[in-house]
């Protein structure tokens, strides 16, 4: 099928929206027709070169459609049913999915080769070149040919434009506070960061019935956002919090620190962990550099105050449970997902998204698919 697609050709190069051709599904795999892509932060790390992948490229790992064409051997699938992108694929046999650890799978290895997990080969193809999916995915695209272990069903009924939003940054967020960080009644939780992640965090913290819920983002507008989706203070700096937090807790400081920043640098580490309580735990979900192996941290004090650093991904969620369970959550008014969209954009305006994203103006934005892109 030919169609449209945001292809990156290089390294610090724009999106380049063009013709691409999608391949139709083979064993195992199912053709999605998208509503909508979020632009998330990950993405961007592909136009740094912060996260090690080939050239050319197609961006995009969290969206949501309906299959319209299925492959031999696919069970659980069938055209017409409505389903969410998972960044991570879950097999649902390999070591890590039989111990409940969906978010490890190993086939997780292949997400930056563009390879397909049923042949090795590539499905998407422009300038005559095979061109690697980002997450095996590449929802920057309204059509995408993946295998089944990378999309979730859902119920028809729930809008896809906000469906899209769980394949990624909402359950990401949202676990990093209530799985990983495992936020308790009456705690005191710090979000670093307020984007499309971070403000999921602060809702998961919010949810799970934390005292206090400090936000720490430089950009005033998602400080002011922070407030509406469960913050009770917010801060310009660390240092800022630092002092805050003490003063609030009566100098034992915050037992939850949740690192959202969309490019972590190696001191964001010392300004978490210098925020965590005696006992605390600081957890790491925000993406950096793969080059950066720097960080900054008091050993003495990671030590002697017994203060625990915990990666992330996936908010430590099963992809396959996690997803309709949050979606279930915005069906009863528990989990506010329309206010997290704060500007749609069509393909042709990715670039422009992006620039928003840079200047700190969205939470979320939105690629909305449009005929003309089909």
């Amino acid at each position: 099928m030919k169609t449209k697609g945001a292809v990156l050709w290089g390294i610090g190069e724009k999106w380049s929206v063009e013709e691409i051709e999608v391949g139709d599904p083979r064993a195992g795999e199912v053709m999605v027709e998208l509503a909508a892509s979020g632009l998330c932060h990950s993405d961007e790390h592909l136009v740094t070169g912060a996260t090690p992948i080939a050239t050319p490229l197609i961006g995009g790992h969290e969206g949501a459609g309906v299959v319209v064409k299925v492959g031999p051997g696919v069970t659980g699938l069938k055209e017409g049913d409505h389903v969410v992108t998972a960044f991570i694929p879950a097999c649902g046999m390999c070591p890590p999915c039989s111990d409940g650890h969906q978010n490890l799978c190993d086939l997780g290895a292949g997400l930056l080769t563009g390879k397909s997990i049923s042949d090795g080969s590539f499905r998407v193809q422009a300038r005559g070149q095979d061109v690697v999916q980002m997450c095996l995915l590449g929802t920057f695209s309204p059509y995408i040919t993946v295998h089944q272990a990378s999309v979730v069903k859902i119920e028809p009924d729930i809008p896809l434009e906000v469906a899209a939003l769980v394949g990624c940054g909402v359950s990401t967020g949202w676990g990093s506070a209530t799985k990983v960080a495992d936020v308790r009644p009456g705690e005191t939780v710090v979000v670093m960061g307020a984007g499309g992640v971070g403000m999921n965090a602060v809702q998961g913290a919010a949810a799970a019935g934390a005292k206090r819920v400090v936000v720490i983002d430089p950009v005033a507008a998602k400080r002011e956002w922070a407030m509406e989706f469960g913050a009770t203070h917010t801060y310009e700096t660390a240092e800022e919090a630092t002092a805050a937090v003490n003063e609030l807790t009566w100098g034992r400081m915050a037992e939850k620190v949740i690192i959202t920043v969309g490019d972590i640098q190696g001191e964001n580490v010392l300004e978490a962990l210098t925020l965590t309580a005696k006992g605390g735990r600081a957890v790491v979900t925000g993406m950096g550099s793969a080059a950066n192996v720097d960080v900054k941290l008091s050993l003495f004090e990671l030590t002697l105050l017994q203060k625990d650093l915990q990666g992330a991904i996936f908010g430590g969620s099963n992809p396959r449970a996690e997803i309709p369970s949050l979606l279930s959550l915005y069906q009863e008014g528990r989990l506010n997902l329309d206010g997290l969209v704060t500007t749609k954009y069509t393909l042709e305006d990715i670039n422009q998204g992006y620039q928003d994203m840079r200047d700190g103006k969205n939470i979320r934005g939105m690629v909305v698919y449009t005929d003309a892109d089909r």
